[in-house]
């Protein structure tokens, strides 16, 4: 569902994304070329700054936001999703954030006031809260990242995490089409 914020600003969506009938879209949403956003998944761009200001949620092209992931912004702070980028299953994208290009955010994690770098891989049910991930990084399941985490004391993207981050970004870019196909055909 497409719907206006308060202030009337309205998702646009580029013809070839495919948004889910139970998704909803909320606002100064900007959605990419081939992006799939799956069901149930909640984009909500609504909340402005104490001078009335919005920047907007942009999903970059070829990307997908999986089932029930849930991207919204405090005090109407930018959120952008790079290209060829999946967030998974149950993820929070809270900004402001920004996750670069090539990017694989696993189930459950939750991401809020941090840049993640283009090719990192955010493992499942991690928490990333005010601290900046390096480019080709990457972060076992479960680890808690804070201001005070040293990175140094991970390790950067292994061969298998980076394999099955792109074959998980390549299976969802097919869903784009492939759901246009079939929307609406009982």
């Amino acid at each position: 569902m497409l719907r206006k914020n308060p202030r009337g600003d309205y998702p646009e969506v580029h013809e070839t994304a495919f948004v889910d009938p139970t998704a909803i879209l909320c606002g100064l949403v900007k959605v990419g070329p081939n992006v799939f956003i799956g069901p149930y998944a909640v984009i909500r761009a609504d909340e402005v700054d104490e001078d009335g200001n919005l920047d907007p949620i942009i999903i970059g092209a070829n990307s997908n936001i999986q089932d029930g992931v849930v991207i919204h912004s405090k005090d109407g702070a930018a959120v952008t999703i790079g290209e060829n980028t999946s967030i998974a299953h149950r993820s929070i994208v809270h900004g402001p954030c920004e996750v670069g290009n090539n990017v694989f955010i696993g189930f459950n994690s939750v991401l809020f006031n941090t840049k993640v770098g283009d090719k990192a891989v955010v493992r499942h049910n991690c928490v990333v809260d005010g601290h900046d991930i390096p480019e080709s990084f990457y972060l076992p399941s479960a680890t808690v990242v804070s201001k005070a985490t040293d990175l140094n004391l991970l390790e950067t993207v292994p061969e298998e995490a980076r394999e099955f981050s792109e074959s998980v970004m390549l299976t969802n870019v097919s869903f784009a089409s492939a759901y246009r196909k079939v929307q609406n055909t009982f």
